[in-house]
């Protein structure tokens, strides 16, 4: 095995360790690999730039929080009937024709997964799974939002795929969140709230597929308000006070049934 290959193998066992643990001081990975105390910190920075974990004061943490949400699988197995119930409403809003935005999210890509039945459609997305998902099906026109690769998000993230998206103007953007704070939409990268931005820039209707949790969770970078999208659509779970703040300040509501 060459230099590379092995601190390749140590990263991956390094982050499988802090995610296993939920959070591992610095210093004990250090010890633990056999590596500097600086090595360890460029391992974790190189980590964290790809979006598996976050560095904190003496350690690193894979645990959800503000500034991190977890991986692709833990999001996919959160809430995973009732992503599906929202993924299935927001489908029967496609209409055929139209050109569609999906961002990265485990509940859009639930959604990519139903896109075929409303063919013909164009479709533009960053999240690599869905453009996996898309790609086989005749139906579907797709457009592929490149740039870096951030391999926890399984997409491309960045100031280029935000400029990959300014290249465009799509029908309709679905798009999630990690919260929802105070009528504040928030996420936990500067990047993916980079892109998500330029997607809001460039539909002309933007709707909102959330599950209730996402309103009781903290995010550290604020995206953009709930009044600059057109639809909310949220699980039955969310408490009536929360929806009646949300359609007096002016955005509609779409409540669906978190069980079938």
């Amino acid at each position: 095995m060459d230099r590379v290959e092995a601190q390749e193998e140590r990263r991956r066992r390094m982050r499988e360790t802090v995610i296993a643990r939920g959070f591992v001081r610095t210093a004990d990975l250090a010890e633990e690999f056999g590596i500097s105390l600086m090595t360890a910190h460029r391992d974790l920075d190189a980590l964290q730039a790809q979006g598996w974990l976050r560095k904190v004061r003496g350690g690193a943490t894979g645990l959800p929080s503000a500034q991190f949400h977890g991986s692709v699988a833990e999001r996919m197995a959160t809430m995973a009937q009732t992503k599906q119930q929202l993924a299935r409403a927001a489908a029967t809003l496609l209409v055929p024709g139209q050109s569609v935005l999906l961002d990265d999210s485990t509940t859009c890509l639930l959604l990519a997964h139903q896109a075929a039945e409303h063919s013909p459609l164009t479709v533009l997305t960053n999240s690599l799974p869905a453009i996996t998902t898309l790609a086989k099906e005749p139906g579907i026109s797709l457009i592929t939002l490149g740039g870096a690769y951030f391999p926890a998000y399984d997409a491309f993230m960045g100031p280029h795929t935000a400029d990959a998206v300014r290249a465009f103007r799509a029908d309709v953007l679905f798009m999630s969140t990690t919260a929802v704070t105070n009528g504040r939409c928030y996420h936990t990268s500067p990047e993916t709230v980079q892109v998500k931005r330029a997607m809001m820039e460039s539909a002309g209707r933007r709707i909102l597929v959330a599950d209730h949790t996402k309103f009781a969770k903290g995010g550290l970078y604020a995206l953009a308000p709930l009044t600059d999208f057109d639809l909310l659509i949220v699980d039955d779970g969310l408490p009536a006070e929360h929806l009646r703040r949300i359609r007096a300040a002016g955005t509609e509501v779409l409540v669906v049934p978190a069980r079938p």
